[in-house]
């Protein structure tokens, strides 16, 4: 990038339409209440966790198959906060809808407040020309109920500018996961 990192994000943002909606900057109080931070930061951008959520549950007996994905192994949840049981795991939305332009790739990590709680964050890769929700994959590592809030800070996203374009893009390809919208399951 041949400008500040945090600036080349903030023109793609606000003229692009790259990251909507786009905090211009870190956000860690809210009405007089600490959050934990969302927003631009020095070379990425802190994504929020919506309030829908989806956790994992052996209720129904049901068995993880990407390829013959069950959704009664889901128990859907909207609110401000997701307890995610012991060892287990939770799906959820970004806040935030992304436009990723052609030339750039971009690589999901959790945050530390959140990794240090024993709650890890993963993200597949944003693509080239990909756009849609973010589905975001939490696991509980620990021993303990775990807390994750709505509408804070929960990973950033960090973004690799190519010298050229890609030959062949997400949206070129037809990418099943394409402007998703809303809790989009595994699909073969």
């Amino acid at each position: 990038m041949s400008i500040k990192a945090d600036q080349w994000i903030k023109t793609m943002a606000e003229e692009q339409g790259m990251i909507a909606p786009f905090e211009k900057e870190l956000v860690r109080e809210v009405e007089g209440r600490r959050v934990i931070s969302y927003g631009l930061s020095s070379y990425g951008y802190d994504i929020r966790v919506s309030n829908h959520f989806r956790i994992f549950t052996n209720v129904y007996g049901s068995v993880v198959d990407p390829k013959a994905f069950d959704a009664r192994g889901l128990v859907e949840i909207e609110d401000d906060v997701c307890l995610i049981p012991p060892n287990s795991f939770a799906l959820a939305l970004s806040v935030e809808y992304f436009k990723i332009p052609r030339n750039v790739l971009t690589i999901c990590v959790g945050k530390s407040t959140y990794a240090r709680c024993g709650i890890i964050v993963n993200v597949t890769p944003f693509e080239p020309e990909w756009e849609g929700q973010a589905v975001l994959e939490i696991s509980n590592t620990t021993p303990l109920p775990a807390k994750v809030y709505a509408n804070e800070g929960l990973a950033q996203v960090l973004f690799f500018e190519g010298d050229q374009v890609c030959d062949i893009s997400y949206a070129d390809r037809h990418g099943k996961y394409q402007k998703q919208q809303g809790m989009t399951l595994p699909q073969v």
